[in-house]
């Protein structure tokens, strides 16, 4: 696995990290922790692995890391087509949601399986006097999407704002 901040090229541009850094370091958490909570039993279980919302994140993931991998590839080459830029900052208005009803659907799906297989829960009497319901912990990530989700949505709508206006008024000078 690329460790972004130990690998400048896997990072994005210095003017992209510097828009909105609060919302990225949300961003950030937030969708590290859905990749570990969706990851962590979608592999393990058949039944989630069927069900269409998986295809649903996937799709949407999919594209959007094409989408902001190129974006982050021609910025760095200082060659962007407005076409790609266009995407960065258009597209995640269908693929955030897609995303996100994928991600809550998969995991609502998976709630049963988890709390049968008791997996990654750790109970009580043990030898660190700790316990841990994963089972709580996935409906409590689901809860969370409550306030954050409209937080970073938002802030993207936000972010194309401010960067597509510039550029087509920009387009106007030209």
């Amino acid at each position: 696995m690329i460790r972004p901040e130990l690998c400048p090229l896997a990072q994005p541009p210095s003017s992209t990290r510097e828009q909105g850094a609060g919302a990225a370091h949300w961003e950030c958490f937030f969708v590290k922790n859905v990749l570990c909570v969706c990851f962590a039993f979608v592999f393990l279980f058949l039944q989630v692995q069927s069900e269409d919302s998986v295809l649903l994140f996937v799709i949407a993931w999919t594209i959007t890391e094409i989408i902001r991998y190129s974006f982050y590839t021609f910025s760095l080459l200082n060659h962007l087509p407005y076409l790609i830029k266009w995407a960065r900052y258009t597209l995640f208005i269908v693929l955030y949601p897609m995303g996100v009803s994928g991600e809550l659907l998969t995991i609502y799906a998976a709630l049963p399986f988890v709390r049968q297989a008791g997996l990654y829960s750790i109970s009580l009497p043990n030898k660190y006097n700790f316990s841990f319901d994963y089972y709580a912990f996935l409906i409590l990530i689901m809860i969370s999407y409550i306030p954050i989700f409209p937080q970073l949505y938002f802030h993207m709508i936000h972010q194309r704002r401010k960067v597509l206006s510039h550029t087509e008024e920009h387009k106007k000078f030209e």
